[in-house]
């Protein structure tokens, strides 16, 4: 599983910060790995943990549970960022090609010469067992739940080549942790769980679409599709739309599990920082796109903080 380095190159990846901890401390054989997995920039693991997270808690705020059961989440936050891994190192495998006609991601691994495209595979599959290793800790349930979730990530690659939205099918398969996590406490699925998820669902395309105005002008020449190109000069209002779902959907997910004011009082600040995001978005700047994309972990801390707050109150309703 050797880098290839016949390009003569082991430069970071473009839109990489440059005092990440993968470029300035990692062992350079294994810097062109960690950057295939997106370790120099974890925003995406993040963004693919919290909704895992969020319905962990909120679990167990419908269950009355005072305490956060912390080995369920850092098996959850091995398994985002395993997973994670594996996941980009597949989706770069299948757009080599593309990414290769691509500024940003020109100087990803696969198109750059660090990584052959058959050391990507192996080593999307070395994270994935890593993956399985997490799931094993789980019931079979959630186990098969979870492995349910490979159809989507499959598939996804392929999206934007055949549709306009590709952001629906990321928004399916990132927030599938938003199923998981609830079936990690209680075994089977329920509608607090179902309707988080499609809150999450419109976080991700809101956020994607975001992300995605930073490719625009490659993607058209490409024929891609991207919500970002469909919307154009209305993407502030359909982002602003997609985020005032999210939040309708994680407050009435919160209902119907029988949280806490103080998780009300979460999201409802969740959504100011959304707005903020909204109302001071420039698609034609792409250092602003990515620094309001990036702001969206503020959103899984927030939320996060939120369930955490309600389960502690519990415990001390317990005390009383």
């Amino acid at each position: 599983m050797g880098a290839d380095f016949s390009s003569g190159t082991n430069l970071p990846v473009a839109d990489a910060a440059p005092s990440n901890w993968v470029d300035r401390w990692a062992p350079a054989s294994w810097r062109p790995y960690l950057r295939l997995g997106r370790f120099d920039r974890p925003i995406g693991a993040w963004l693919l943990l919290f909704p895992c997270w969020w319905s962990l808690m909120l679990a167990q705020v419908s269950e009355r549970e005072p305490v956060a059961n912390a080995s369920y989440l850092v098996l959850f936050a091995i398994g985002a960022f395993a997973m994670r891994a594996a996941g980009c190192a597949y989706n770069d495998y299948i757009d080599r090609d593309i990414d290769a006609k691509v500024e940003r991601t020109r100087s990803r691994p696969i198109p750059s010469g660090q990584v052959s495209p058959e050391g990507a595979l192996k080593f999307a599959v070395v994270c994935a067992l890593v993956g399985l290793a997490v799931l094993v800790n789980f019931d079979w349930f959630t186990i098969w739940l979870a492995i349910g979730s490979l159809a989507l990530v499959s598939v996804y690659p392929f999206a934007k080549r055949v549709m306009p939205y590709p952001q629906l099918v990321l928004g399916l398969t990132f927030s599938w942790g938003a199923l998981v996590g609830w079936s990690a406490v209680q075994g089977s699925l329920a509608l607090p769980a179902i309707v988080l998820y499609v809150g999450c669902v419109f976080w991700t395309i809101g956020y994607d679409t975001i992300y995605a105005h930073q490719d625009k002008e490659d993607d058209a020449l490409l024929g891609l599709g991207s919500t970002a190109l469909q919307f154009g000069e209305d993407t502030v209002t359909f982002v602003g739309a997609m985020y005032t779902l999210a939040s309708l959907f994680w407050l009435v997910a919160g209902a119907l599990a029988g949280a806490h004011l103080v998780y009300f009082l979460s999201v409802t600040l969740v959504f100011l920082q959304m707005s903020w995001q909204v109302a001071t978005l420039d698609i034609k700047d792409p250092a602003n796109c990515l620094w309001r994309f990036k702001s969206n972990r503020d959103v899984g801390i927030a939320v996060f903080v939120g369930l955490l707050a309600d389960t502690t109150l519990s415990w001390f309703a317990g005390l009383g």
